[in-house]
This record gives structure tokens, sequence and C-alpha cells, in this order.
């Protein structure tokens, strides 16, 4: 084996040296023709390898610089290649948006102005938008370390005016919190968010956090953080500014009014003119809407208020800006700050090779965005949404390839097609040729293989993963070549001639170099596909960790307002934490509304006995009466009920598992075959429940299993992995699903994923003619369908299986009664795994171990672009840009409107907005029939945009479309708008979602909590997380059925699932447990959290739940530890907290029931069980001790369970750790008495 490097024979080609000697020469333009294949980004590779240069690849579309990314990343092990994607900006006023793009952006923005060494990969779109000078981005850049002088308050107000917002606990990036001498905020660019602990005007200490815990990760020595926009406002020359922004709303105004004027005169003229008869008017009016020229400016639905509203609206921003507050939209007026912007290569800290890949296509491409882009500009000024000079903010492509000439700029074209423009000092011709393509046939590749070795070709063969590299050379072996390999992360090496390498990269397509005599060969070209390790577009171990944490976790932010549910006293109204002072001493309380006036007062050393009530979205439940005997009546019905079902469920398992079954075989070779096929590296969920099946079809039982998981998390594979499975061994498989339109989607993937397989697929429902349904009736009985797709069709009686071994079920909640006890019948005898797309919780999926076998995928793939989010005002102008971008990409869109009584009018209004788009109307009540044939046509790309109410929710898996735009967003719950925008982004594409809101509507209290909610809901907050747990609540729903679902909502979930639990150990006749006691202690000390140390209710009843959840001493350090790192130095009614936590601790090992204050005397009080194990010698004993002497009254009968403490004299703090002195001597007294 040769010794030498794929990138080392590159440099050593006379094409490569060409292009060097050029760059040494300094020549601008360089022109490489004939280069194709992963060799475009091998050159490059080689080059910066060579020259050690930063550099920055341009291509045509993102996905084809998600591609160029992952090649470099093979080529460069270990070096920096990070992508720049493109930003969606929009004209309005939008309140939130998604940050998850913006972060990307801003990480590569604030390295490169920190003058790191970068190799960057953008598509085009990603730099026609003009930047913030990079001097000016590089002086926001802000050193923070410990020892440095910096005042809180300075601080904040620089990170506020950078663009961070102010909130009261940081979860998301972008926001800035302040807790005495503490802030913490979430730098865009960061893997963790940061917090600062001031002592005066200097920093003291620096740490890193989990934003899922809020606990500290690590100290920092030293850090920079940059902006949290990309956007800054220069630190002078704001006023002048804002005097030319002022200048042109002027002007701008005035022309607008001028328009408005004239379209009046002309209105009042038309329909002077329009003749009598209402008919002919009629007629005639709609023919001029359909025929309207494509060359007139379209105007503005609402065009008679596009003055006001333009001036209302740049007012608002000037208000902003006159105080220097950031706003979203801020960028719009860049131009009006800085004479010169610039671009993304005027951040690189020296003169950048800049490839630009296929810039005929780049310019095709530019030049059609430019004309839209300029159609939409002059459609924005006509309706009072920019300024004449907010126009300066986009490049075009000639300005760009004026810019690239600042580096050293390589031109790669697979033809030699010239550019107006270019004009390249050298010129490098290459040959280079594709490698064909082997679609899995295997003797074929071997074939050509063989035919390389004998030209003399070095062979480089490049998989996605170490399991297929295995593979691979298994194969050779058995084909009798030889081969050698690569550990994954090493650089690529090259045999030497006839031999063969083996190694572990993703490049997007190999290639065939006569002239270097090297052939590189890929998956893509072996399987016909790429195995892909799958990464998202921005990933952290924060953002992990926190999407995790937010999945899986129970949501119990309490906050004013909410439903809580009391074990004893049932449901009230939570209505905050109250301090009150009762004879000198000063507690919190939670205080909680009951039916009518009553009041239930709860100390928060008893917070735990309630809990936050979960039910169905939108439900309010009825409030109990305090001391009524309803809420005792309530709970024996659920408890009755529960034990129930859990009963019937226990007997359904124990019957199970004397039924005989099928016993699968063991995995083949042919299933390695079939899942090392799968284009992705699986998910360790899906790994996980992949097992568990697999080793349920291996038992001689039948299978019931449940396999959980939201929409595109997976489970399709996970069934075809089951289904290849049993078909392999020779028994048949059906997939039953509720729709004609999933059983076409299901049928497509199995054709695609079985391809190559001796496996026979077939579908069945009402779109196939009786012929057809025949022919595959007798295809079932005769056993030469193996694998058969279809609606409930396959539970007539006519169909009959030959031999039918696995029925796989999705979603069975969507299927009636009678079809429901058809697949009850056939459980009894064959393998059955049923697919929900909606999420359980861990409670209730931990509470049912032992009822159902269940598997659960939580984790989300990574292959995804995120979704952009916008919440904004609906406005025409928006929507109407939405639609036209979408168009204008070849995708299609979904719009949701809620009222079918007015579907046919909002299509009516999109119609008059964009008269190009083609426009299907869908609702639930429509016949199914019907229903069935628009969707299946939009999907067909009959449609441009589907207007629908939200049965769109459904899964049908559309990754066409990549825009959806919500109307009426308030109106929705946020479990409704996560699956409405989990619609889109099921591609490699952006997509878009837009929340609108109805303009100028006065909003409900509700409503507007309902938007701070979306708005939390696009950064994945809170929002997030209460659209999950009410998505898990309705999952909980469909697993346990209707009845179960109404006594989750009267109950509350938390107790329903205690409920249940308890309902199942009985039941197995398990040991209830031992109930915990709980030591009173009652003494005359401040002990609480106060408004000014925790400011945030949530934060406060969140830290009351920690202390009063401690069980050991350690427990107890640990909280005083996260009090410390979250909020700083404890004030000392928290200390007096927190002894009295370790008091109980110590407590409940003694045995001690209670510690109670009366005046200056401390009576202690065991259990009698627990007073025998404490002698009186040695509590006397420790009498006489100097810290003691005098302070411990004995009893005087030996059978006494009581003890007094003498504490006059003493102040709270003294008092406090004179009992706990006192009782770790008596543990340490106890301990020594139990060992002898």
């Amino acid at each position: 084996m040769s010794s030498e490097t794929l990138l080392q024979l590159v440099q050593s080609s006379p094409e490569f040296s060409s292009l060097y000697d050029g760059l040494r020469r300094g020549f601008a333009e360089q022109m490489v023709y004939g280069v194709t294949g992963s060799l475009k980004s091998a050159l490059l590779a080689a080059l910066r390898e060579r020259t050690g240069r930063p550099a920055l690849v341009i291509t045509a579309t993102i996905q084809q610089a998600e591609l160029f990314r992952a090649d470099l990343e093979t080529w460069l092990p270990g070096q920096d290649v990070v992508l720049f994607p493109p930003m969606e900006y929009l004209p309005f006023e939008v309140v939130a948006h998604s940050p998850e793009v913006i972060s990307q952006r801003l990480a590569v923005l604030e390295r490169l102005a920190r003058g790191e060494n970068l190799v960057v990969v953008a598509p085009a779109a990603a730099l026609y938008r003009c930047l913030t000078p990079h001097e000016v981005f590089r002086r926001s850049l802000l050193t923070l370390a410990p020892g440095q002088a910096i005042g809180r308050d300075e601080l904040v107000a620089r990170l506020t005016r950078q663009g961070y917002e102010r909130v009261d606990m940081v979860e998301s990036k972008g926001h800035v919190a302040v807790r005495g001498e503490i802030v913490d905020f979430f730098p865009l660019a960061s893997e963790y968010p940061l917090r600062v602990a001031f002592w005066g005007d200097e920093i003291d200490e620096i740490r890193r956090f989990d934003p899922a815990t809020q606990r500290t990760v690590e100290r920092v020595e030293s850090v920079t953080v940059g902006p949290a926009r990309e956007f800054i406002l220069p630190e002078g020359g704001v006023e002048q500014a804002i005097a030319r922004i002022r200048r042109e709303l002027t002007e701008a105004v005035a022309r607008l009014r001028r328009i408005q004027a004239r379209e009046a005169e002309s209105r009042a003229e038309a329909e002077a003119a329009e003749p009598a008869a209402g008919e002919e008017a009629g007629a005639g009016r709609s023919g001029r809407g359909r025929r309207r020229r494509k060359d007139a400016p379209r105007l503005p639905l609402d065009a008679v208020d596009a003055a006001q509203k333009l001036e209302e609206r740049v007012e608002g921003h000037l208000a902003k800006l006159e105080e220097q507050i950031y706003f979203p939209g801020l960028e719009q007026y860049a131009t009006f700050f800085y004479d010169q912007l610039e671009t993304l290569i005027d951040y690189f800290p020296e003169r950048p090779l800049i490839l630009v890949d296929e810039p005929a296509r780049i310019r095709d491409a530019s030049v059609e965005a430019e004309g839209r882009e300029a159609d939409r500009q002059a459609a924005m000024m006509e309706r009072g949404h920019l300024l004449p000079g907010q126009l300066g903010l986009y490049l075009n492509f000639q300005a760009l390839l004026q810019r690239c000439r600042q580096g050293s700029a390589l031109y790669f074209s697979a033809l030699g097609r010239g550019i107006p423009g270019i004009r390249p000092a050298n010129e490098v011709g290459l040959s280079v040729t594709a490698v064909q393509e082997f679609h899995g046939q295997w003797p074929l590749f071997e074939e050509e293989l063989k035919r390389w070795k004998k030209q003399g070709y070095r062979i480089v063969i490049l998989v996605g993963t170490e399991d297929r590299q295995r593979r691979i050379r298994e194969l050779l072996q058995e084909a009798d070549v030889e081969s050698g390999a690569g550990a994954p992360g090493s650089p690529v090496a090259v045999p030497l001639p006839g031999a063969v390498w083996v190694g572990v990269g993703t490049v997007d397509s190999g290639f065939l170099w006569p002239g270097q005599r090297l052939v590189v060969v890929t998956d893509r070209e072996i399987q016909g596909r790429q195995r892909r390790r799958r990464r998202g577009v921005v990933q952290t171990a924060a953002a992990a960790s926190s999407r995790h944490a937010a999945r899986i976790s129970s949501y119990q932010d309490l906050q004013v307002g909410d439903y809580v549910v009391h074990a004893t006293h049932g449901i009230g109204r939570y209505l905050g934490v109250r301090s009150e002072t009762i004879l000198g001493v000063t507690r919190d309380y939670l205080v909680i509304q009951y039916e009518g006036s009553d009041q239930l007062k709860i100390p928060t050393e008893q917070v735990n006995q309630i809990q936050k009530y979960i039910g169905a979205e939108g439900h309010e439940p009825k409030l109990n009466r305090l001391g009524g005997g309803e809420w005792a009546k309530v709970k024996s019905r659920v408890k009755e009920s529960i034990r129930e079902m859990a009963a019937e469920l226990l007997r359904l398992a124990a019957l199970r598992e004397t039924l005989p079954g099928t016993a699968f075989p063991p995995d083949t070779p042919w299933q390695r075959e079939f899942e090392d096929a799968f284009p992705y590296e699986e998910t360790p969920d899906q790994l996980k429940a992949i097992a568990e099946i697999k080793a349920d079809m291996e038992k001689p039982r039948p299978m019931d299993r449940l396999l959980l998981g939201d929409v595109g998390y997976g489970k399709t594979e996970v069934a075809l992995r089951a289904a290849f499975k049993a078909a392999t061994a020779g028994k048949q498989v059906a997939i039953l699903v509720p729709t004609t339109i999933l059983a076409q989607q299901h049928y497509a993937t199995c054709k695609s994923r079985f391809e190559g397989f001796p496996i026979n697929v077939a579908v069945l429902n009402r779109f196939k003619s009786p012929k057809e349904q025949a022919e595959i009736l007798r295809g079932l009985a005769d056993g030469t369908i193996d694998i058969v797709i279809g609606t409930h069709r396959l539970l007539s009686d006519d169909v009959k299986f030959k031999d039918l071994g696995l029925l796989i079920v999705d979603e069975e909640q969507r299927f009636g009664v009678a079809h429901k006890e058809r697949i009850k019948q056939l459980r009894a005898s064959v393998d059955v795994l049923t697919l929900s797309a909606t999420p359980i919780p861990r409670t209730l999926h931990m509470a049912m171990v032992g009822l159902r076998d269940m598997s659960i995928i939580t984790t989300p793939p990574e292959d995804r672009y995120p979704v952009e989010t916008f919440v904004a005002e609906y406005d025409d102008a928006l929507v109407q840009d939405a639609i036209g971008r979408e168009l204008a990409r070849g995708g299609q869109v979904f719009y949701v409107h809620n009222r079918i009584q007015t579907l046919d009018e909002v299509a009516a209004r999109l119609h008059r907005l964009v008269p190009e788009a083609r426009i299907a109307v869908a609702h639930g009540q429509m016949p199914e029939d019907r229903l069935e044939k628009i969707v299946l046509d939009f999907m067909d790309g009959e449609y441009d945009v589907l207007v629908a109410t939200t049965i769109i929710e459904n899964g049908i898996d559309m990754p066409q479309v990549n825009t959806i735009i919500v109307e009426d967003a308030d109106h929705l719950g946020l479990s409704q708008l996560y699956q409405l925008r989990g619609r889109v982004g099921r591609s490699n594409r952006l997509a878009y979602a837009y929340f609108l809101y109805r303009r100028d509507k006065v909003l409900t209290e509700a409503s507007e909590k309902r938007l701070k909610a979306i708005k939390d809901f696009t950064e994945l907050g809170s929002g997030f997380k209460i659209a999950m747990r009410d998505l898990e609540i309705r999952g909980a729903g469909n697993l346990l059925g209707p009845e179960q679902h109404g006594f989750i909502v009267s109950v509350g979930f938390d107790l329903y699932c205690q409920l249940l639990e308890e309902a199942v150990r009985e039941l197995k006749g398990e040991p209830a447990p031992e109930p915990e006691m709980q030591p009173n202690i009652e003494l005359h000390v401040d002990a609480f959290i106060s408004d000014q140390y925790v400011p945030d209710a949530r934060q406060k009843i969140d830290a009351y739940k920690r202390i009063i959840a401690v069980r050991t001493l350690e427990d107890v350090e640990d909280v005083a530890d996260e009090l410390f790192d979250r909020f700083g130095s404890l004030p000392d009614p928290v200390k007096n907290l927190l002894d009295i936590a370790r008091l109980r601790v110590h407590c409940s090992r003694l045995g001690i029931t209670s510690i109670s204050q009366m005046r200056d005397r401390v009576t202690v009080k065991f259990l009698p069980s627990a007073a025998r194990a404490v002698p009186l010698d040695r509590l006397a004993m420790l009498g006489r001790r100097p810290e003691f002497r005098g302070r411990i009254e004995l009893p005087r009968s030996r059978s006494a369970t009581s003890f007094v403490v003498k504490v006059g004299g003493l102040d709270p703090r003294s008092l406090l750790r004179t009992l706990l002195l006192l009782m770790e001597q008596l543990s340490a007294e106890v301990a020594q008495t139990a060992a002898r």
C-alpha cells in the first residue's frame, strides 16, 4: 500500500501545478473546465492545504453547499469547514423569528471577525444580501474575563443594544436575564449560555450553564461574545440616519397620496362609465379580473391607507431608534446608517481562495431571482412597505463577481461555457468523467473493478459508515480482491496502481481521472444511494440536551392563573406565592382559589402535594368546593376504571404468553444488506426499537408491540425492517393504514426500499379496478404476494392469506370500532406492530411497564434544515410575497384557514393576490373520495396552493411543500401549530412557516398570552414544551382510549399516572412503598425565598420543590450550590430554609416526627419505636458538653418519646446551628450504639 494521500496525488498533477502557479502570480480569476464529481472539492482542498489560505466556496443552491461541505470535511479531516446559509428577510412587522439560521450565520461572521482561518461554503443567495461593515462588527465583539472592570448595568445595556432580549430566565439564544449581581445571556454563536457573576463593578466569575437544568457546566477564564443580530447600530451618526429616514418618509408618503388620489379618480370615472345592466357589468368585471395584464402593477387591496400605514410604521421604528432600542426589521434601514455596506467576502482576514461552482448555473438562477426581486421591491414600494433608500441592500450577479476578484477567484465548470464579465488570466482543462452507477448490482461493479485494476488505476472506495466499510471489504474478499482500509477521520489515502483502498467518508460522487490513473467510487455509484451521517444545520450539545429535556420531561412551570390539583382537595386555581408574617415569623404560602370565595394557603414545604393540572388543550376544568365530597367521588370513579383497564391489559399480556406464535429466525446476510442500504445513520432510538422488535419476533409467542414517535422520526424504516425479516422468513406481511393516500405513500416507500430483493409488494385500495383487486386477492391466497399495503379493505372477509406472519397497523386510533374488532381477532395469532405518530409522556410510559410492550422514538432526525418560523400581523403583501417566493422555486404551499364557511372566500382572495397560482380547497366535511382526489392531485403537482382547515395536521408526507401560512394563528392551540409547522421542512430544502394574526385587532388577554407563547415556541422555549405536553396528552388518549382520556381530563394527567402506577402495582401483587415520614418543623425563624433574591415566581416555586425533594445531606448541598450558582450569595432566610431541610434529613434518619418551638423551648418528638433506639444516658452525656450545657432537658420517664432543648438567648441562625449540631451528634451516638 502507498503512504500517499489523495490530496498529495492531486497536487502532483499538471493541472494543479498550473492553478497553483496562477495563485502565486496573483491572478484574480482562473477558469477550470471539464471538472466533475467530487474532484472539484478535492482540488480546492489540495490548494487550501498547499497555500494555507482561508477559502470560500459559492454554490448555486443550499443543497449543493451542504454536499460540498461534506466533501471538504472528508478531504480535510480536522479542519474547520462551515456552512453560511441564506437568511430570509421580510420587510414586514415580524413579532418573532426562529433563531437557528441567524445563529449559524453569526457564528461564521464572529469567527471570521476574530481572524480565524476558515473554509466557508455558501449558496450564492447567502452572499447577495449586504452586511454591516466588518470593522464595525469586529468592534462589537465583547471579550469578558474575571477581574475585568465592567459594571452589571453596563454589560446589560451593551447586550440589549446589540439585540439581546430581556427575559426572566434564559432558555433560548439571544436572551439575557438579570438576578441580583448575576447576568445570564445566551450568545447566538455559542453552544451554551453564559453566567457572569459580579463583585461590585468587576466581573467575579464567568460560567457556562445548561439551559435545560440551569446548572453550571464549566467555568471559563475568558470568552469573546458577539451580537445577537447581524445588523449593528453605529456608535455615532444615528441622529443623521434618523433625519435621512424622515426625509425619505415625507417624500414617500406624499408620492403614495398622489397615487391614491389618481386611483380614486380613475375608479370614480370607471364606475360612472359602467353599463346599467347588472349581468353585463358583472361579466365584464369578471373578465377583467382574469385578463389582468402581466406587466400591470399589482395594486394593494388596502391601497387607500398605504400612506398612513407607512407613516405609522416608520414613525414607530424611528421612536425606537431614538432610544437606540433594537426591533425586528431594523436591518432594513442599514443603507441609511452606512454609506458602504459589505459582503461576506470582506469579513475574511486575508485574501481568500474563492471557488465559484458552476458560475453559469449561478448566473441563470441569479438573473431570474433579480427580476423577481425587482418586481417584489416595486410592489413593496407601491404598498408603502419600503422606502426608496432601502433598495440598496442587495448585490446583483455582476456585483458579486466584482467582489470575488477581491480574493483569488477560481471558476469550476463541467462544460466550457464562457460567461460575460469573467476574464480569466489562466484556463485549465481537465479530462475527468463521472463513474457509472451500478444500482446495487454487485457483480457488475466487481467486473468493472477488475477492469480498472488491470488498467493500473488506483481505486479508492468511500462509504459513509464503518459497518458499510466492513461489508464492502467482505464482499471484495469474496471476490478475491485484496483491499487496504483507513480509519474514520483519517486522511483519504491512495493505494499503489492496480490496488484498492476502502475509507470512511462522505463525498457526493465519484470520478475517473485517466491523467492520474485514479478512480474514486462512492456508495452513490455502488448502491444507487449514499449512506449519510445524519446532521443538522445547527446542532449543539446544549440544543440537543434542552430539546430532549423538552420532549420527555414533565412541564411543571406554575404561573398565576394556572389550574392545579391537590391530592386531597381537588382542582383549584393557583393565585401565586404570598409572604405572611405570623407572630413575627415570615413564611411563604401558595394560595389556591377553590369554588366560590374559598382559598387554601399551603405552606411551601407542602408544595409537592399540588400538581399543575394538565388536561386537554383548551379545556377549562370545573373548580372543586373545599370540604365537599365531590372530589373524593371523582377520584374513586377514576381509580375503579383504571383498575379495570389495567386488569384487562394484564390479562391479555398473560394470555399472549400462552399462545403459540411464529419464532422468526435470527437475521440473515440479506437482512444486513437490506439494512445497509438505508441512506442515513440510524438514531439511537431507532436502533433500540429495531432490537426490541426483532427480539419479540424471535420469541415463540405472538408479538404485540406499540411503536411511538413523531411524524418523520423514522418509524416507517423500523417497520420495514420488521416486514423484511418476516418476508424473507417465508411469511406474509399486511400493512394496514387509515387512508388511501397513506397506502399509496407506504407503497412507494416499500417499492423503493425493497428494490433489488425478491419481495413482491402490492397495494389494495378502492382505486384498484375489480380485475386488479381479484388478482391481488389471488396472490395473497397463493402466497405469490409477500407484502400487501391497504386500507380497511384488507379487513374484508374475502381477503385470505396463505401464511400471514406479521400485521403492521399505522395509527390504529383512526379506525372504526368494527375494524378495531377485526384487528383484535388477528392479534391473537400473528405478530402485530402498531405505529402511532403522537408521542406519550415518559411518566405514562413508566406507569405502563408490564401492561404493554412499547418502543419510543424521541430522537428527531438531524438531516433536515430548520423551519424558519415567523410570527407577524396579517398583510396581503406578506402573503403574496411568501406564496410567490415558494412558487418561484418550484415548490408548493399549505394555506391554513380554520373556518370551513369562509374557505372559498380565502381561496378567491389568494387568487386575486397571486393569479398565476393554481389553488385547491380541502376540508374534513367533503366526501371522502373527493377529498382524497384533491390531496392526491396536489401531491402530483396539479395545484400550487392547498387552502385547507387543520386536517393537514395528519401524517401525509409531502416533501415538495415547503411553505405553510397559518391565518388567525392566535386562535389555534400550540400543539396544533407545532404539528402544522411539522408539515413542512421534510426534505433537504429550507422551509418557511408564517403564523399570522389579524392586523389592528384588539387581542384578548388569552390571545396575547398565546401569541407570546407562539413567539417563545419559535425559539424552543416554554411554548414548545407546552405544545409537546399537549401532544403527549393527546397521545395518551389515543393509547388508552376515549374513556380514559375523559378520566385524564377529570383529575389531571399527573394524578392519573400516579393512580395507574398504584393500580398496576396492586394487581401484580407488589407491596406498596412505605409512605415517607414527613417531619413537621415549626421554629421561630424566617425561612423563605424573597422576591429580591428570586424575582420570577416560576423559578421560586421550582426552588421550593427542589428543597422539599431533598432526601440526603448531599442533596441539600447540591440545592445550595445550585441556588448560589443561579442567584448568587444566599440571604439568611434562604440559609435558614436549607438548614431546616438539613434538620428534616436528620429527623427522618432518627425517627423524629416533629421539632416545635414554644417561646424559648424546642420540643423534639420521636416515633415510639425510634425513641427506644435513642439512649437517654447518651442524651445526658451530650447535655454535659460545653456547646449544649444547660440546654437539654430530659424526661423523667424512661419510656418518654420526647425531650426539650432550651434556646433562650440564641438568635435564629445560632438556634438552627445548635439544633443541627445536636442532631449530627445524636446520629453519631445512635450509629455507635447500633454497631455495638
